[in-house]
């Protein structure tokens, strides 16, 4: 993925798509800060795992500023933030649709024993760890609950 963000970043920078460009450099600092982090805790660099919940949570940033500019009628702001979360999402792996997401749960379900909320811990975890930056795991949380109580 690093080395398609670079060449993504060259693409832009020659075609003069400035928009773009700074979205990239974005991601990029982002892992490059991510890399940091790790370092100063003795980690190696950020894997696939962890940069797919970088670009997950870059997306919900952007997400929450596009509602926040939307609710502060600040449209062209919002229409900012919403171009930068197409360019994140071509990063990120292919997100899970409803049945593909419904199907994991009840496999994670059945994986972990889980019986009733009390297990829901369990089961978040086990999606965490299979599924990251493929799932939404604030909806996720809900069919967990809904399916074990």
């Amino acid at each position: 993925m690093r080395e398609r963000l670079n060449e993504e970043v060259k693409t832009a920078m020659k075609a003069g798509d400035k928009a773009r460009l700074s979205t990239l450099r974005l991601i990029q600092a982002a892992i490059k800060d991510r890399d940091i982090a790790n370092r100063g805790v003795g980690k190696e660099a950020a894997g696939a795992d962890e940069l797919a919940q970088l670009l997950a949570k870059m997306v919900k940033q952007r997400e929450d500023s596009a509602k926040a500019f939307d609710d502060g009628g600040r449209p062209e702001l919002a229409a900012r933030e919403r171009e930068e979360i197409v360019v994140i999402r071509d990063f990120m792996p292919r997100q899970m649709d409803e049945a593909e997401t419904g199907a994991a749960i009840r496999a994670a379900i059945a994986g972990t024993g889980a019986a009733s909320v009390k297990d829901m811990g369990k089961v978040m975890a086990a999606l965490r760890e299979k599924y990251a930056g493929q799932m939404d795991f604030g909806k996720a949380s809900g069919t967990i609950k809904s399916l074990l109580s």
